[in-house]
């Protein structure tokens, strides 16, 4: 068993500009599953450590169906990392969930189209978890926290629908999906989340909405658009500041849901999966 409890980052490239982080290092790793977006960065901010993935590469070269999310997770967990906080932009499809907002989905809805490689298991390995609650309410809770301690406004539970892209929805699209009384509308969370439970690990997330996706008749303008992401990568910053501090001071114990997935004998796997295993249970 790994007994390491690190805390891992997926985002954007803005955490480099994070006032106060110091990068150590860049771990390149291999993985069975390929080349995760990029480097691994190791950083420390006020001294508690970190590892950081740029979801869409460093230079954002991967398109969402790109990304290989598989490859991602397990790099992290091959460092010991046990919570992962996931950060991303989002389209509001609720009113009352407005551009700057920081909604913390409890669920995800699995919209994408099949093109993305979304489990750790097969080829030989049958294995199943269970994603009733794929967040990690204990790590979502902190997030809360720490949105309200430096000013941000959040909105905690809900459900994040994630669309395979690289377009964004159509109108009669966007209707669909409030009609499913999902909350915000992504292009990344699903297969990530799951991948996270797979592995073991406590995952949270944090959606910043950008505009109100197309179903609202008043219309967003690119440069609006462009706006709102820019305030919101400030007001991620100041929640990460805290964030990875607070969460390493306070890591917390939780049940990981992998322990008793794999429904294969296990003297019939291949020693290639039984390597994967010891990273995943680990």
């Amino acid at each position: 068993m790994n007994s390491k409890r690190e805390i891992g980052i997926i985002g954007g490239s803005g955490v480099y500009k994070i006032e106060g982080i110091e990068i150590v290092k860049e771990h390149e790793i291999t993985t069975p599953f390929g080349a995760p977006s990029s480097a691994v960065i190791e950083a420390k901010i006020n001294g508690e450590k970190f590892y950081f993935i740029p979801r869409h590469g460093k230079f954002h070269t991967f398109l969402p169906s790109e990304v290989n999310y598989r490859a991602n997770i397990f790099a992290l967990k091959t460092l010991g990392v046990k919570y992962v906080i996931s950060a991303s932009a989002v389209g509001s499809l609720k009113d009352e969930l407005p551009p700057t907002t920081f909604v913390l989905p409890s669920q995800f809805i699995d919209w994408t189209k099949g093109l993305r490689k979304r489990s750790f298991f097969g080829e030989g390995m049958v294995g199943h978890v269970s994603t009733a609650v794929p967040v990690n309410l204990t790590l979502q809770n902190l997030i809360a926290k720490t949105c309200k301690e430096v000013g941000v406004k959040y909105s905690k539970g809900g459900s994040y629908l994630c669309i395979e892209g690289p377009q964004f929805s159509s109108k009669a699209e966007s209707a669909i999906y409030r009609e499913l009384d999902a909350s915000v509308i992504g292009m990344t969370n699903v297969p990530e989340s799951y991948l996270a439970k797979e592995a073991g690990m406590a995952y949270a997330t944090i959606a910043m909405v950008t505009d109100y996706d197309c179903w609202k008749e008043q219309h967003c303008t690119v440069e609006e658009v462009m706006n709102t992401m820019k305030t919101n990568n400030e007001y991620v910053k100041k929640v990460l500041l805290k964030l990875i501090p607070a969460l390493g001071q306070n890591k917390f114990d939780f049940n990981p849901e992998n322990q008793n997935a794999v429904m294969t004998d296990p003297e019939k796997l291949a020693s290639n999966h039984k390597k994967i295993l010891e990273v995943l249970l680990g």
